[in-house]
């Protein structure tokens, strides 16, 4: 997946080893399913190189896509999906899967389960679905990197004291936007919803790397209209990863 921000295994406990926690084997660890680089003492970010940036500054919430006028079923306005699947877990992906290239890494879209909506740094609008809390869970913590994610965590992750930690720990990371580019080796490989109401899921993330699988797993909370993901106590976004040996009872992207 190129590189992104370490997005703060939930559990973590950083005091264990020296030095500055980004230089520490735990955090490049946790942070390498995403395919991080650490170079220059500091942990590289996944960007899209598109959109306008905010400088690292919060954007207001009146002016996200979540604070306008509001459709009967609760969605923001202009926000559709196909939400015919129900609550039916997927067994094969939308056919209008596509990727989209952020930086050197790829990320699953939807033309149909999400995002279909693009606003500035945010990506957002995810079917009311199993499969749109899948893509939700895979999208939007790669896109939190870089300058713009401040915006964001405002407008995608649950208000909370976890949110609240995550943006204290996230302060402290730099912001590289793209520089210092190397080639992408990890990948999103499949999903697995392993629970899911139409309020919340758990979707288990599988990575492809060159030393194999892995996994983790991401929870999302349906908020405000649109899939967010719902980090710990802690500020976590996601578990602890751990190795995987192999891809059955997941569903594969493809290619």
């Amino acid at each position: 997946m190129g590189r992104a921000v370490g997005l703060f295994r939930r559990g973590e406990r950083r005091s264990e080893e020296a030095g500055p926690y980004w230089k520490q084997r735990s955090w490049q660890l946790s942070a390498g399913f995403l395919g991080l680089v650490v170079v220059l003492g500091g942990v590289t970010a996944l960007t899209s190189g598109s959109g306008s940036r905010d400088g690292g500054v919060t954007a207001s919430a009146s002016n996200g896509p979540f604070s306008g006028t509001s459709t009967k079923d609760g969605r923001p306005g202009g926000c559709r999906t196909d939400d015919s699947a129900g609550d039916a877990i997927p067994t094969s992906v939308p056919k209008d899967i596509s990727w989209r290239t952020l930086d050197t890494g790829r990320v699953p879209v939807s033309a149909s389960a999400g995002p279909t909506r693009i606003q500035g740094a945010v990506w957002w609008c995810f079917a009311h679905t199993p499969m749109g809390a899948a893509l939700a869970a895979t999208v939007i913590p790669t896109r939190m990197s870089g300058s713009q994610w401040r915006t964001i965590t405002e407008q995608q992750v649950v208000a909370g004291q976890g949110r609240e930690l995550f943006v204290f720990q996230r302060t402290a990371v730099p912001d590289t936007d793209g520089t210092n580019s190397a080639p992408a080796t990890t990948s999103y490989a499949g999903f697995q919803v392993t629970s899911y109401t139409s309020r919340a899921a758990t979707v288990g993330l599988l990575i492809k790397s060159t030393q194999g699988y892995a996994r983790t797993s991401v929870d999302v909370r349906w908020s405000g209209g649109d899939w967010k993901i719902q980090p710990d106590g802690s500020g976590g976004l996601y578990s602890q990863l751990a190795s995987e040996q192999s891809a059955v009872g997941y569903t594969l992207w493809g290619v």
